[in-house]
């Protein structure tokens, strides 16, 4: 595999491991109701962007290079029905079948897929494309996720990245460079 190739593959999964990591920590400081609370009869759940995730992951990473992407046997409404009896490990199962279906989809692909012609919706898109679409698919529901998490936790929400007001700290310890001198 070329060099750029590689380096697309490895960077590509590097962040939708980063991602996933969010929704991970987000998981782990809620109980099985909290997956189910909604801001308003209007709002997903946590359980249910997790069901819409784990259905188009399975549907869009399956056969990924030789079927449609949007699989016939997914049932995409079915995933945004409130359905409040599933407990947390049932959730994070399909989360985890959905990020396992990407994971090794993606460790398999080769340069040489990268340019290929596939189909989501029997809209045609690269590879590449078809990758950076769920790249940026995936991510603005873990914010949701994230974003519900932090509601329901309040004040005991445990921050997945850099604390308000600790920045400075963190630079420092990091050895993160001064931004006004030249590198």
């Amino acid at each position: 595999m070329n060099t750029l190739a590689r380096e697309y593959l490895q960077t590509v999964i590097r962040r939708f491991k980063q991602h996933k990591d969010l929704g991970d920590k987000t998981f782990a400081q809620l109980n099985d109701t909290d997956f189910h609370y909604r801001p308003t009869a209007e709002s997903n759940s946590i359980a249910v962007i997790i069901r819409h995730m784990s259905g188009n992951m399975l549907s869009r990473w399956t056969n990924f290079l030789t079927e449609d992407g949007e699989k016939g046997w997914r049932d995409r409404d079915g995933e945004f029905a409130a359905i409040t009896s599933y407990t947390k490990q049932q959730l994070i199962d399909w989360w985890e079948q959905g990020w396992n279906c990407l994971f090794n989809t993606l460790s398999a692909l080769t340069g040489d897929d990268l340019l290929k012609t596939i189909y989501i919706r029997q809209e045609p898109l690269s590879a590449i494309d078809a990758i950076n679409r769920q790249l940026a698919h995936y991510p603005s529901h873990i914010g949701q996720i994230a974003y519900i998490g932090r509601m329901i936790r309040g004040k005991n929400w445990q921050s997945l990245s850099i604390p308000v007001g600790q920045s400075k700290a963190y630079d420092q310890h990091e050895g993160v460079k001064d931004p006004s001198k030249k590198f």
